[in-house]
């Protein structure tokens, strides 16, 4: 068992004891989500593929929270909003706006790209070194920015 797997069932233990029940609901969800692609890939997950799950769920609730305030349900995107923050511990600390954009600017001088063509090439580097410590729907636009 990895160690990130390990600290998640013992946060889902202390969540238990504690009786927080909104934190305890999301570590349950998060570990069924852990189980089933243990039980899909026949083998122990890594760190880095609980990374990838764990930002997969963020992404999803991220998705749902803006969903919930467009229908007008703000208590319901709250909620979404804190269940990101208790996934996020999980993941390594986030990169701000500044650090990826010189990420991506690095990667522009590093292959010589100039114009939207290119696009794919910088996409190509720039997104195994920001994915986990950025949000990557974020990477094209700043990439766009750049090129254009």
């Amino acid at each position: 068992m990895s160690e990130l797997f390990a600290r998640i069932k013992d946060d889902l233990k202390s969540a238990m004891k504690a009786r927080q029940t909104e934190r305890l609901s999301t570590l349950r969800m998060l570990q069924s989500s852990l189980k089933n692609k243990e039980i899909d890939l026949k083998r122990p997950l890594t760190d880095d593929e609980i990374m990838d799950i764990v930002t997969t769920e963020v992404k999803k609730r991220r998705q749902s929270a803006e969903a919930f305030e467009s229908g007008g349900r703000p208590e319901l995107a709250e909620k979404e909003l804190r269940e990101i923050d208790t996934l996020q511990e999980y993941l390594p600390e986030q990169l701000s706006d500044e650090e990826a954009a010189a990420i991506v600017q690095e990667a522009i001088d590093q292959l010589g790209a100039e114009s939207r063509k290119d696009m794919g090439k910088v996409m190509g580097v720039v997104i195994p070194r920001l994915k986990g410590v950025y949000d990557t729907t974020k990477v094209k636009d700043l990439v766009l920015a750049r090129l254009s």
